[in-house]
């Protein structure tokens, strides 16, 4: 087993753009991200090895962002400004055009069901495998991979029905 040092410094980035696709805010993420480590280091004994360490990171990071939704008894905001923010006014044109784009994914994921954005999300900005989607939600490998190419087509449809109507 690694130790902790070694764990956080491998995984904080994994963990940090799970709770991001969580909560869309980085000041959320971030926070949400020191108390999975820190309570990783006082559970670390109760890691049984029978996944990927960074599975049983983001499964703590996930109970926790339940946890603080139920505190605070608000749901996750679809609000255009918590996706993203152009932070400098020197930013190039192709900045804000790229920026632009990934607002309107943001947009058209917004409208998938909870869990089918949830398996989307892990998989394009966790970077995750199939395999470790499947185990963070409690589910199968072949739902994560089946969900996710649902996904997909809905997100192509929408853009078939855009382009018919001229949009």
């Amino acid at each position: 087993m690694q130790n902790m040092e070694q764990i956080y410094e491998q995984y904080f980035e994994t963990v940090y753009k799970y709770l991001f696709c969580l909560t869309r805010n980085s000041d959320i993420a971030e926070e949400l991200t020191q108390e999975t480590f820190y309570r990783a280091v006082k559970k670390i004994h109760t890691f049984k090895g029978d996944c990927k360490i960074s599975v049983w990171l983001c499964q703590i990071a996930k109970n926790l962002w339940y946890d603080e939704c139920r505190k605070n008894r608000k749901k996750l905001e679809t609000s255009e400004d918590t996706f993203l923010e152009i932070k400098d006014s020197d930013n190039t044109e192709e900045k804000v055009i790229q920026n632009e784009e990934k607002m309107i994914l943001y947009k058209k994921l917004q409208k998938l069901d909870e869990k089918t954005r949830e398996v989307v999300y892990l998989r394009i900005t966790g970077e995750l495998s199939f395999k470790e989607i499947g185990m963070i939600l409690n589910q199968t490998e072949n739902w994560a991979r089946v969900t996710f190419y649902r996904g997909k087509q809905k997100l192509k449809e929408g853009d078939e029905n855009e382009r018919e109507k001229g949009l």
